[in-house]
């Protein structure tokens, strides 16, 4: 915001939510606040004024009967109010990544984390000096903003406010859902690490069974017994069977 008594002049951000890509898109907005006019430059065709103008033709509310300091106003409060539905368009994704990373997180879950807090610290950067300019509005002793109009300047910088710490909600979110990625997978790893372990102790007693029967020892009267050869294998299977049976007893399984 710079004021140089004869007009102010603002430059802000203004976002859009593309659903199909699921990104934000941000515009500059030059605003020029003279005595009786205000003055919009804008980067791209399409933008949040759409409900101004129709209040403008239609003649509703109190915009024709203010100053063009109330129009400025209700320029930058539609720039503000759009900033509340991009939050929830984003406050949805997190709820849904938040039932992929309870359900199965896939380690594309965690790249679309990494872009949805890259979004916030973007949106936080957008939003912040929005507050420093209408708080500036507010300190500013120009003649072009009246009395009367500080009540609704003051009504949007509540809500810059409210925005900023519904960013700074997300962002903490955003890390919790970082934290509970890594939890997840860690759960998971130790999952496969115990299948794995109960696996390898049911082998143990069996290997050594095997071991010992495979040495080459002369005096081993088992080995003249016509049947020893299916009776180590059933004393094998029940040796299997029972450990597999005490492991499900301790809910190892």
């Amino acid at each position: 915001m710079e004021d140089y008594e004869s007009y102010i002049f603002l430059v802000l951000k203004m976002l859009h939510y593309n659903d199909i890509e699921k990104k934000i898109i941000s515009e500059q907005v030059s605003l020029i606040l003279t005595r009786n006019q205000v003055i919009s430059f804008q980067e791209t065709k399409g933008d949040v004024f759409d409900s101004v103008r129709e209040r403008l033709r239609n003649n509703k509310g109190r915009i024709r009967k203010m100053g063009a300091d109330y129009l400025l106003y209700t320029l930058i409060d539609a720039i503000v109010d759009n900033y509340f539905v991009i939050l929830e368009k984003m406050g949805e994704r997190i709820e849904d990544m938040e039932e992929i990373l309870v359900d199965n997180p896939e380690p594309e879950t965690l790249q679309n984390i990494h872009k949805l807090k890259r979004e916030m610290i973007y949106l936080r950067k957008s939003v912040w000096p929005l507050r420093e300019v209408i708080s500036g509005l507010l300190r500013d002793e120009s003649r072009l903003i009246k009395k009367t109009t500080h009540i609704f300047l003051r009504d949007v910088y509540d809500h810059t406010i409210q925005v900023i710490d519904t960013v700074e909600t997300f962002r903490d979110m955003i890390s919790g859902m970082l934290d509970i990625y890594m939890s997840s997978v860690s759960n998971k790893m130790n999952e496969v690490m115990k299948v794995l372990t109960i696996f390898a102790a049911i082998f143990i007693p069996l290997t050594f069974i095997a071991g010992v029967y495979g040495m080459n020892f002369e005096n081993m009267p088992e080995i003249k017994i016509q049947i020893a050869y299916p009776l180590v294998l059933l004393l094998m299977l029940a040796v299997g069977i029972t450990m597999l049976f005490y492991f499900k007893k301790k809910k190892w399984l």
